[in-house]
């Protein structure tokens, strides 16, 4: 294992300079065959390069690679893995100079495309004009601005990602991917960023476009979820967001939720006059079945209710389950479906009056 020539690569030599944490360490091996790491016991995971995980540590360690664009899309490359490729080769291939920075066993920094320099200046530039490319680099450096706000587009970076909107390259991608760079960049701790960058360049539309003015929206202190629940979207725009996007269920239900219900959940402590709006949004919600998904618009629209761990809505849950016609009521079907309604609207009616 001594004998692998190995570097730190990429996010984690740049959070490290940056004082920042950083979730990965990812290694690149130079002058190594994929026979070599596999009878060292590497495990091999990547389908479209060769990447391996270190049989101890789990890390990710790449063979030094170089790319050669052979179709459209961010997975139209032709991969060279040879022992022949050097580090500098490999480095030149990422996007951004200061992720083409690389740190051997002893800590020396090799840094070949003045990634340091741009780190000191906090510029987002790219390598090469290679940076074309790869459509989902836009939408990378995106994120990278929500997540480090104090850094600047490079105007010639700036360039070459509108070029590549205005060639439609942004289209070839897929929603998936789109997608993933759009969740963390809502989950960074500036995600306005993200459309500030995108509408710069004009990478908003076509994935985006109901989202095209939101550079100056005020995101408050939440998850990804909670965030892209907060936005200001109708019903039909999420919809057609949603699909496009193909945005997991439960993101999109926490936003219908809040669209739908926010209103009468968020004037807590409601008023007997509210009962019937209130019941509404709460059987649709199924609080009478699981209090798991009213709980989660409540976070999202009152945390303070469910910080103090409020009562209020324990009561009610139990109060609702408990009214019930009586025995001998001799109704059926959609009558005794709108009489245990009335019922039930009564005596919230009388629980919020008191």
């Amino acid at each position: 294992m001594q004998d692998l020539d190995c570097y730190l690569v990429g996010g984690a030599v740049r959070d490290e300079l940056l004082g920042r944490p950083s979730p990965d360490r990812d290694w690149v091996v130079v002058g190594a065959t994929e026979a070599e790491l596999l009878a060292l016991d590497f495990m091999r995971v990547g389908k479209d390069f060769p990447v391996f995980l270190h049989p101890q540590t789990k890390e990710e360690y790449a063979l030094a690679r170089t790319e050669r664009k052979r179709g459209q899309g961010h997975r139209g490359f032709a991969i060279d893995a040879s022992p022949e490729v050097t580090l500098e080769q490999d480095l030149g291939r990422r996007d951004l100079t200061i992720n083409a920075i690389a740190k051997d066993r002893t800590g020396q920094l090799i840094d070949p495309y003045n990634g340091l320099r741009d780190l000191s200046d906090r510029i987002f530039r790219h390598v090469s004009e290679a940076f074309t490319e790869d459509p989902l680099r836009v939408f990378r450096v995106a994120r990278f601005a929500a997540q480090l706000p104090d850094f600047k587009v490079a105007e010639e970076t700036q360039t070459l990602m509108r070029s590549m909107a205005v060639a439609g390259e942004l289209q070839t991608l897929s929603a998936e991917r789109v997608w993933q760079e759009f969740a963390k960049a809502l989950g960074a701790p500036h995600p306005h960023r993200w459309f500030e960058v995108l509408g710069d360049c004009g990478g908003l539309a076509p994935w985006l476009e109901e989202l095209q003015h939101l550079a100056a929206h005020r995101f408050y202190s939440g998850s990804s979820e909670q965030r892209f629940a907060q936005l200001p979207l109708s019903m039909a725009e999420l919809e057609g967001l949603a699909k496009r996007l193909r945005i997991p269920k439960h993101y999109v239900q926490l936003a219908a939720d809040r669209l739908l219900y926010g209103a009468v959940l968020s004037a807590y402590p409601w008023r007997a006059s509210q009962a019937a709006e209130l019941y509404h949004a709460l059987t649709e919600l199924q609080l009478l079945h699981d209090s798991a998904r009213i709980n989660r618009v409540m976070t999202l629209l009152r945390p303070d209710v469910v910080a103090k761990d409020d009562a209020v809505l324990k009561d009610i849950r139990q109060g609702l389950r408990a009214v019930q016609l009586p025995a001998d009521h001799g109704m059926s079907g959609s009558a005794y479906g709108e009489a245990l309604k009335q019922l039930r609207i009564t005596w919230l009616h009388r629980y919020l009056a008191r």
